[in-house]
């Protein structure tokens, strides 16, 4: 065909080296292994030596989509991570000392004509009726009954249709599941501490990494998945870092694992503390606890007593400290490394987004895969891409701390009170006037949903949508108690969460 050169001006990359293992090296490697087809070598460096952090038990939805492009079946992979369900986040404390709310995954009830369910709730509340917002959602009252069920799309009018899920799974198990996978499918895992990275004079690209007996490793494209060291993005490829820690105060965790005690409930529980939260996870063979902290405000010898006192089970050993720095690489992709996982950047697991962020990571590396010439164009569009979702789930967990009523400590004062981004404050003051969300682009990672139950139950004082008004109030209070009914029925209908998993995934 006339005009068609004989090679294309940007060559198929041949070798992936991906460094560090643990979730996020893991993740990487299994996706990246079964979507390339064994068109590339691909190698992962991981060292014994080196722990991984491993907090990360709680995910939101997406994660199913990661393991369906994976290949992974889904009771096979909750037996081999001692897993459970998860429709949901409890938090206790947040709005005032004594309230809970659930923050949800799913619909909140149903729509009348143009108007959202929360919009009757609103007017109904205002006038003293109706019952918490839990009441009016399935995902919501099924994880109060401590219930749980697959969805049913076969019953398309039913809440049952619209239940959505995800998991609590023990980290390094799930690591140690993907990597079975991924060596089955090709990937060379190399042993060993890298001490060194070489970058090529003549265009500043890594070219190869040294290890502690002197090997050498090289690659086309680099994978950074050292954590948050960030051995190759920071230390080799010099990628700043920017930080948030004056909005998001937490800079330090402790986590410890407890027995199992108690049904086993589909619910993650965030319960905050003097200057922080801590975490409950419950997994089939024990519980995740763990303290988030502002260490300004407490120490880390006080935040580990606040952390004991409040297990519902002993602990097995000693909390395990981890520090961080809320923020982000100022960019995810330099050159020919890309950067996943804690090398990229932390939001503290408020909202289960750590794994989140290492699969859209993946995906995106994916749509913009390079050449061997790595274009400038989609690096861009990879960082310009990070960048947006990042802020946009800093500015959700901000909401968290900034919505509240609490005064009563030096750390809650101060987040009530502080400047937040331009963006999140246009949003809360849109909410507030009318109850009103809107997306700001396809790539958010929250949907109305999860900002409707979590400002409300952060107690931020909204106003109802003025049409609701149009709609008679015999009319509206009906259509909320025919809510508020089928989904206690479904809710009641579905066996229990430990039921479920006795049946269908016992470890």
């Amino acid at each position: 065909m006339a005009g068609v050169s004989g090679s294309h001006p940007n060559p198929p990359l041949k070798t992936i080296t991906i460094v560090g293992g643990g979730t996020a090296g893991w993740m990487t490697a299994a996706l990246l292994s079964r979507l390339l087809l064994g068109a590339y070598t691909i190698r992962l460096i991981e060292s014994a030596e080196i722990g991984t952090i491993g907090v990360g038990e709680a995910t939101i939805p997406a994660i199913r989509t990661f393991n369906g492009l994976a290949g992974i079946d889904e009771f096979e992979f909750v037996r081999a991570t001692q897993a459970t369900f998860k429709l949901g986040i409890e938090f206790r404390n947040w709005g005032g000392v004594g309230d809970s709310y659930i923050h949800g995954f799913g619909k909140i009830g149903q729509d009348l004509y143009w108007l959202h369910c929360h919009q009757f709730w609103l007017k109904a509340r205002s006038m003293g009726e109706g019952r918490p917002l839990d009441h009016y959602a399935l995902n919501t009252l099924a994880a109060r009954m401590n219930r749980f069920a697959l969805p049913d799309p076969a019953h398309p009018n039913s809440p049952i249709a619209d239940l959505d899920y995800a998991y609590h799974f023990d980290a390094a198990l799930y690591a140690a599941f993907l990597r079975g996978r991924a060596e089955a499918a090709g990937v060379q895992r190399i042993e060993g501490r890298i001490v060194a990275a070489n970058r090529r004079g003549q265009d500043g690209f890594l070219d190869h990494v040294v290890l502690a007996d002197g090997r050498t490793v090289d690659g086309d494209l680099f994978v950074d998945c050292s954590g948050m060291r960030g051995l190759l993005i920071g230390d080799a490829m010099g990628v700043g870092y920017e930080d948030w820690d004056h909005w998001l105060l937490c800079d330090r965790a402790l986590a410890v694992p407890s027995a199992r005690q108690g049904p086993l409930t589909p619910y993650t529980r965030s319960i905050a503390h003097d200057a922080g939260w801590q975490w409950r996870i419950p997994l089939q063979h024990r519980t995740g606890n763990g303290h988030v902290y502002a260490s300004r405000f407490v120490s880390d010898e006080a935040a580990a007593q606040t952390l004991l006192a409040h297990l519902d089970s002993p602990a097995i050993g000693d909390p395990r400290p981890v520090r961080f720095r809320p923020g982000k690489r100022q960019r995810a992709w330099e050159k020919n490394v890309v950067a996943l996982g804690l090398a990229g950047g932390f939001l503290e697991p408020l909202e289960s987004t750590s794994i989140h962020l290492i699969q859209t990571g993946i995906l995106r590396l994916i749509a913009l895969f390079p050449g061997r010439g790595f274009q400038d164009a989609d690096i861009a569009e990879y960082n310009r891409q990070t960048d947006f979702e990042y802020r946009d789930v800093r500015d959700f967990i901000i909401a968290h701390y900034k919505v509240t009523d609490r005064e009563d400590t030096e750390f809650w004062r101060y987040v009530k009170h502080m400047d937040v981004p331009d963006s999140l404050t246009e949003r809360l003051a849109l909410f507030a006037a009318s109850a009103r969300f809107f997306m700001h682009g396809k790539a958010e990672l929250f949907r109305e949903e999860s900002w409707v139950q979590v400002l409300l139950g952060q107690r931020l004082r909204a106003a109802y949508d003025p049409m609701v008004d149009m709609i008679p109030a015999a009319q509206a209070a009906a259509f909320l108690g025919d809510v508020e009914e089928v989904i206690a029925e479904v809710a009641a209908g579905m066996p229990t969460h430990e039921a479920f998993i006795a049946r269908h995934c016992q470890a």
